[in-house]
């Protein structure tokens, strides 16, 4: 695990292996986040999102045009040959920590890094096996599209789905479409999506011989997305349901099978990033009322007691923020230790936003449990991202089959 030299230390076939890896900000990655942080008290006001879940559409579409095509979130892992920023995993994560410290109701995640992810790998496949005088990749046109803003993609799987799952198999091909070469009818459902209310278009895996990738339009004819009454408002899901729905083939086969890998592991990394700024936030704004709140005219901040309980969360967070940024720098390298980091950092910084979101409530007393204090929105967010894109259990179990420790003996 990471230690405080910046070298994350890792077993390798019985030995221990010290790998250099940088996990300090860069000068980008803080301009960016001090620019977020600027755009996002602003514009996201506690008040404005708790007003905001209690409408039909939670989703702030003006703070994500703002967002993604302004400050240039939404083509952040985009080449700049598409369009795009060509930056990476590192900035990305370091905008998702201020997404998370702010409770941001915008669908960065689904778009901007698991989408974007998905078909990055799809494009990588496609210009592998392409040569010079073949037409622009399916995938290389929607990352286009993605990175100026034009459009808003969400992978079409349930919000539950972590790295190292089989290839979703609850939509199959139905039959030929009528769109042209390789197009298809799609019929199926699938529960309980993130980000897909606000999508313009949906990448959708599907069972079939062989297995693809297909898109589909959000809003065409045989697509019906069903809202749910989330616990996490601020990112609410849906259902998809999908009767002979129009669908053109973005990847096939193996091709398909590794782009949505490559987009639920980017989901986790950047999600558990999202954490970890949660977590950091509520860890400030309990700091903070600690040394205001005064009983028997002390500080209650000054009682041992509270004392301990914010020592062990700060504790907490730095681990979990050495984990993520180690997730980050692996993405962002291509380094092969990708899945390890990832599995570490999410379990971490699952269970340390959750932590520190209870400790917010707890801490702040009464107030804490009213609806006028932002305390529970983080609590929910926390609550809701630990379970997606894989628990904290599982992916400590995938740890344990990466690293190769030994199952626990009946």
């Amino acid at each position: 695990m990471p230690n405080v030299s910046g070298r994350f230390v890792r077993p390798k076939k019985g030995r221990v292996v010290a790998v250099a890896v940088d996990l300090r900000y860069s000068e980008a990655e803080r301009d960016l986040a001090a620019a977020l942080a600027d755009l996002l008290a602003s514009q996201a006001a506690p008040a404005d999102i708790i007003a905001r879940t209690e409408r039909p559409e939670t989703c702030d579409a003006k703070l994500w045009r703002t967002v993604a095509a302004e400050i240039g979130i939404a083509g952040l892992l985009i080449p700049e040959a598409l369009g795009g920023a060509g930056a990476s995993y590192r900035e990305l994560a370091a905008a998702a920590e201020q997404f998370g410290a702010a409770v941001a109701p915008i669908p960065y995640l689904g778009s901007a890094a698991v989408a974007t992810a998905v078909l990055l790998s799809a494009a990588r496949a496609a210009a592998s096996r392409g040569s010079a005088t073949e037409p622009v990749s399916p995938a290389a046109g929607l990352l286009r599209r993605l990175a100026d803003g034009t459009i808003t993609a969400a992978l079409a799987t349930s919000v539950g789905t972590g790295p190292g799952t089989p290839f979703p198999a609850a939509v199959r091909v139905a039959g030929r479409g009528d769109g042209g070469p390789g197009t298809v009818r799609l019929r199926g459902a699938v529960r309980a999506v993130a980000d897909a209310l606000p999508a313009d278009v949906l990448l959708v895996p599907a069972d079939g011989v062989p297995s693809a990738l297909y898109l589909i339009e959000s809003t065409g004819p045989g697509v019906h997305r069903t809202p749910l009454v989330s616990l996490d408002m601020t990112r609410q899901l849906c259902d998809i349901t999908l009767d002979d729905a129009p669908a053109a083939p973005v990847a096939v086969g193996a091709a398909a099978e590794a782009a949505v890998t490559a987009g639920l592991a980017a989901g986790a990394a950047v999600l558990a990033a999202e954490q970890l700024g949660l977590a950091q936030r509520c860890l400030d704004m309990t700091v903070g009322y600690v040394k205001e709140r005064r009983q028997f005219a002390r500080q209650i901040g000054s009682f041992q007691a509270v004392k301990h309980r914010l020592a062990d969360l700060w504790t907490t967070i730095t681990l979990a923020r050495a984990a993520s940024r180690y997730a980050a720098a692996c993405l962002a390298d291509g380094d092969p230790d990708a899945p390890v980091a990832v599995a570490l950092a999410k379990s971490a910084c699952c269970d340390a936003a959750l932590t520190a979101a209870q400790e917010c409530v707890q801490l702040h007393g009464g107030i804490g449990f009213t609806w006028e204090h932002p305390a529970h929105l983080y609590l929910k967010r926390a609550k809701a991202a630990s379970v997606a894109y894989g628990t904290p259990g599982a992916h400590r179990a995938a740890l344990a089959g990466l690293v190769n420790l030994p199952a626990p003996q009946p």
